[in-house]
């Protein structure tokens, strides 16, 4: 991945703590991911432990609790399998009141 400066615009390097420029010494942390491991023989799913910050609350009833605000993610995932175009896009809302999470797409 590569990260420039938001300061001075300069190509960043990777320390263990996030990025920093060589240039002016701005340090840009990265998101934290959490791996837990799964049943033998079965993939490890990789949890991202942040991503809320970034979504909009909409006006979404809850089916679990009946609250009526919910944070909205919009995931579009694009592809071309055996030269067909595949375009999809996943629509994830949270409950802003009980945290239940439900998946429209």
């Amino acid at each position: 991945m590569v990260e420039f400066c938001d300061r001075c615009g300069s190509f960043m390097k990777a320390d263990v703590k996030g990025y920093v420029c060589p240039r002016c010494g701005w340090m840009k942390a990265v998101q934290l991911i959490e791996v837990k491991a799964g049943p033998a023989g079965e993939a490890e799913p990789v949890y991202v432990m942040s991503g809320i910050e970034s979504a909009i609350v909409v006006q979404r009833m809850c089916p679990e609790c009946g609250n009526l605000e919910a944070y909205r993610n919009i995931t579009v995932a694009l592809g071309e399998h055996a030269g067909v175009s595949n375009d999809r896009s996943v629509e994830k809302f949270r409950c802003t009141k009980c945290g239940h999470t439900w998946v429209v797409g």
